[in-house]
């Protein structure tokens, strides 16, 4: 019998399964997924993941996994874990390597009819203006002091230096500037990799999709969103580059010694941590903080340059263009904050790794704009399908340290994408599905085949139905820069 088939689920409703507590677990495991999700994530070991997770010392209520689950690095991706403040551990692996990889979205003022003879020149321009690929680096040539100023401002560095609008931080996740954030704390290494880096896409899953708004599900938050159908929209995913892979790096080492130092008994050596108020973990939250302020100011130079873009090829001032940010989230983090346990108000350090805070209306830490609806939440499909924009709810505050899913998730692996993809040519199969793609190499293309994840509509629909978060809007790709 394999590992796989050990996990016990028990089926809670259509959209919710139980890991019951076992051995030496802390709490239970609680997926949400349907039964068509449930056979896929049973192809991989997360599940397991989910159960190992909840050996951690701290652990809160649940070890949650969304829909979107898929085999991670210690932590399954789509894994959301709370550990007590005081007493209870912090993970690099429960944030991930690309720490803070999230996503932006722009609206236009333009619809599909004011861009249909131009998408190919935009898409082209965009892609010689904004760097993508492995390693790729920037026109951007900081100094040590002017980095170390990025890792501790984030995204108002960018918009004092020129790179967008102070509005913008309105828009923007904690806007833009996690507190806590120490460069001192921060490898040289890691300062190397993220100095050239700065302003540029990246590889593998990122990407600069322009796109329109397809479908309208909620037309009265949809207005307060900015969203209205057939509107041209920017949706752009990226991360924290070289830094914040080689940030994640460096405390694993750590962090596995510390475990060896403590006497932890884990059930995989990837779920290294500390205890949060530890000096290793005191300084990787620090180390964490730096390089999602890094990854927010990317995103911001990358978004400011996209605006530039359009309004050389389309002759178009920004007032005509209207190119506002509806929201930047974050994928990849811990944070610190405050939820209801057991009807007591306690503090925790929540994990989401590859999964979307989804706060509800009213919360204190939502722009004003957005008090009344909820949370923006955006969901990027695969390039060859859809993308969604939701808003929290209430129920996730109750249920999942108010979480939600953060993509489609993958169900192939790269190398079982380029194999699957062999002989096929991608571009011109998405281009007679109206997507227009422009990718730094055929290698990228081909291991981020649509194939290669599960349908995202299947994924937002269980979210949706379980009231961890709200359809508002659905998105189609038709222009995409791949990294």
């Amino acid at each position: 019998m394999s590992d796989r088939e050990k996990i016990h689920l028990e089926k809670i409703d259509n959209y919710r399964w139980r890991i019951p507590r076992a051995g030496k677990m802390r709490v239970d495991g609680l997926i949400y997924a349907d039964e068509g999700l449930l056979g896929e994530i049973h192809e991989d070991e997360s599940l397991k993941q989910v159960a190992n997770v909840a050996h951690l010392p701290g652990i809160q209520k649940y070890s949650l996994a969304m829909p979107d689950i898929h085999w991670g690095y210690g932590f399954p991706i789509g894994g959301v874990a709370a550990f007590d403040w005081q007493e209870g551990v912090i993970s690099p692996g429960g944030v991930g390597y690309d720490i803070n990889c999230g996503t932006r979205l722009l609206v236009t003022n333009l619809s599909t009819q004011n861009l249909r003879d131009k998408i190919k020149n935009l898409v082209n321009a965009l892609f010689q203006n904004i760097p993508s690929g492995v390693g790729s680096k920037g026109t951007l040539r900081l100094s040590a002091q002017e980095l170390r100023q990025v890792l501790k401002e984030g995204s108002a560095w960018a918009v004092k230096n020129g790179y967008g609008r102070p509005e913008d931080l309105d828009c923007t996740e904690d806007r833009g500037c996690m507190a806590g954030a120490d460069p001192g704390v921060v490898s040289e290494r890691a300062m190397d990799r993220g100095r050239p880096q700065l302003g540029t896409l990246g590889s593998g899953n990122h990407f600069l999709e322009v796109g329109f708004v397809d479908e309208v599900y909620n037309p009265e938050v949809a207005r307060v969103l900015g969203l209205r159908k057939d509107q041209v929209t920017v949706l752009i995913h990226s991360g924290s580059r070289g830094l914040g892979y080689q940030v994640c790096d460096d405390f694993l080492k750590k962090m596995g010694e510390r475990v060896r130092q403590l006497g932890l008994e884990l059930p995989d050596r990837q779920l290294a941590c500390d205890f949060i108020q530890s000096s290793t973990g005191q300084d990787y939250f620090s180390g964490m903080a730096c390089a999602a302020n890094y990854a927010w100011t990317n995103r911001q130079m990358l978004m400011h340059w996209t605006r530039e873009v359009f309004e050389r090829v389309l002759q178009m001032g920004p007032k005509e263009l209207g190119m506002h940010l509806v929201y930047d989230i974050c994928h990849n983090i811990a944070k610190r904050e405050f939820h209801v346990i057991d009807g007591e108000r306690r503090e925790v350090c929540v994990h989401r790794k590859g999964a979307t805070r989804a706060f509800p209306p009213g919360h204190r830490a939502l722009p004003e704009v957005y008090r009344k609806v909820g949370q923006p939440v955006l969901i990027p499909g695969d390039m060859g399908r859809y993308s969604y924009v939701l808003v929290g709810t209430e129920r996730a505050m109750e249920e999942t340290f108010g979480s939600t899913c953060h993509g489609a998730g993958r169900v192939q692996s790269r190398t079982q994408a380029k194999k699957a993809s062999k002989g096929r040519d991608l571009h011109r199969e998405l281009e007679d599905r109206g997507i227009y793609v422009m990718a730094a190499s055929r290698a990228t293309l081909v291991e981020e085949a649509p194939e290669a994840y599960k349908d995202v509509s299947q994924v937002v629909e269980v979210v949706h139905q379980a009231g961890i978060s709200s359809k508002v809007a659905r998105l189609r790709p038709w222009g995409v820069v791949k990294g």
